[in-house]
């Protein structure tokens, strides 16, 4: 019996150690990696990537750093390291047949990083969605909306559908539509609307603003209005010319479009 006590006794010390010992390896590691990855943050070489690139590369060194010190963990608390490789080959086949979606949004990732369809601060459309990216992780593309909403898109499905990106060209084309009445003359017509055009200072003079009809509608015509402009400015001229073209075609006299209407006289 004494002799049972006293081989309990080694190995609950022996056991004990071991879980102490990992518990302090894993409370320092944690506050290790985390200071590594804010010096990584703050380093120069991040400062000077691009921020799409330096946020992914952080994801992936903070995910690598953690799995080196669970690893070291079981190594500490005495699991045969050929143990844990055979049990890590095993989960990862089942893993990976389970997490195929997480797979591919990791892959996703990768080529999105390397082809690079859009940048972090860039405006874009896809997926069904719009806005302004905020982040790229390792599996997710988090965009803010225009009313704030944070929208969270798998990278995967990103790399399958079709990006608009808003932001990838210095100039954008505002496009404007009027219906007008067919009784004004075109040119009259034309010339109001491009009067606005040229007073807004942040419609560029080249390319020239463009305003015509093109196409008809019951009782007059629909013109279009197309001029250009920084992408910073798009909003402010889109909005100003929309007010300044409505009112100065009613300023002009002239009118919206007058369906023609039909009377049916009922014969007693």
């Amino acid at each position: 019996m004494e002799n049972f006590l006293d081989k309990l006794v080694t190995l609950a010390t022996q056991v004990g150690s071991k879980i102490l010992l990992a518990l302090v390896v894993f409370i320092i590691g944690r506050f290790i990696i985390k200071r590594l990855v804010k010096w990584f943050a703050k380093s120069k070489v991040f400062a000077k990537m691009d921020p799409t690139a330096s946020k992914f590369l952080l994801s992936t060194v903070k995910i690598v750093l953690n799995a080196v010190l669970i690893v070291s963990i079981i190594g500490i608390l005495g699991v045969p390291m050929a143990s844990v490789v055979t049990v890590i080959a095993s989960c990862g086949v089942a893993v990976g047949l389970a997490l195929q979606g997480a797979l591919s949004n990791l892959a996703g990732s990768i080529m999105l990083l390397i082809f690079r369809p859009f940048k972090v601060g860039d405006f874009i459309l896809a997926a069904g969605e719009e806005g302004t990216v905020k982040e790229i992780t390792m599996f997710y593309t988090i965009l803010t909306t225009l009313d704030n909403k944070r929208v969270t898109i798998p990278n995967g499905a990103l790399m399958n559908a079709n990006v608009t990106n808003v932001s990838a060209e210095d100039l954008r084309r505002v496009d404007l539509t009027f219906k007008v009445t067919g009784d004004a003359a075109i040119e009259n017509v034309q010339e109001v609307m491009l009067a606005q055009c040229n007073a807004n200072e942040k419609v560029l003079k080249d390319p020239a603003p463009f305003a015509a009809p093109v196409s008809g509608v019951p009782g007059g015509l629909e013109y279009t209005v197309r001029v250009w402009t920084e992408k910073a400015n798009y909003w402010d001229v889109y909005f100003a010319l929309l007010k300044s073209i409505a009112t100065a075609l009613g300023e002009a006299g002239i009118g919206g479009p007058v369906p023609p209407t039909a009377v049916k006289i009922d014969k007693e």
